[in-house]
């Protein structure tokens, strides 16, 4: 079973907490967060550490690649240049010779190519479902299995779309369990 995740991040420094406790999960964390300024840091380093490799850190580390690591640009259908946070989109899809981004609101042109998006947002959740079509997996809602040969992917927003039998698996897995054990579960199919 898939538990909902929640996260608030304390902020602490020399003067003891500033904000709400940390929860990940459905539980309490304690988090220390301390910043350090001095002139050997030529850019912005920020370190996660912890005695073991939890859920926890995981989320806590998507978090901050969905932070720093991607923006991209695109464009509105009034023509406007948007940044968009991957975080924000729920799919990406081609129609045509075009790369569309779809998030709750709008839909945007993306100058990149679906290939080169799902190499670079895997490790932000999203996966592809069909040859024209990558998702946000963290913004599924369900999926309805009682069409024949296709499997309806309903996300959060409302938004459906279609994915074949084929994908049900690796769907099913990110969906109980996330990126790391599908990935591992992909490697141990394929060899």
């Amino acid at each position: 079973m898939h538990r909902a995740r929640k996260s608030f991040i304390l902020v602490t420094d020399a003067d003891g907490p500033k904000g709400p406790p940390a929860i990940i999960g459905n539980e309490v964390a304690k988090v220390r967060i301390r910043s350090e300024i001095d002139k050997k840091y030529r850019e912005l380093e920020v370190h996660v550490c912890n005695d073991e490799l939890t859920d926890e850190v995981h989320s806590v580390m998507d978090q901050l690649h969905s932070i720093f690591d991607i923006s991209l640009t695109a464009t509105d259908e009034a023509g406007n240049h948007c940044i968009l946070s991957p975080g924000d989109i729920i799919t990406f899809y081609a129609e045509g010779q075009k790369v569309f981004a779809l998030d709750d609101k709008k839909k945007y042109t993306v100058s990149r190519t679906l290939y080169e998006l799902e190499q670079e947002l895997e490790k932000l959740g999203f996966t592809r479902i069909s040859r024209s079509e990558l998702v946000n997996y963290r913004r599924i809602k369900s999926l309805d299995l009682s069409l024949t040969g296709t499997i309806r992917v309903i996300m959060k927003n409302g938004y459906e779309t279609y994915t074949s039998r084929r994908n049900v698996s690796k769907l099913k897995e990110l969906l109980l369990h996330g990126k790391k054990n599908a990935s591992g579960a992909d490697k141990d199919r394929q060899g």
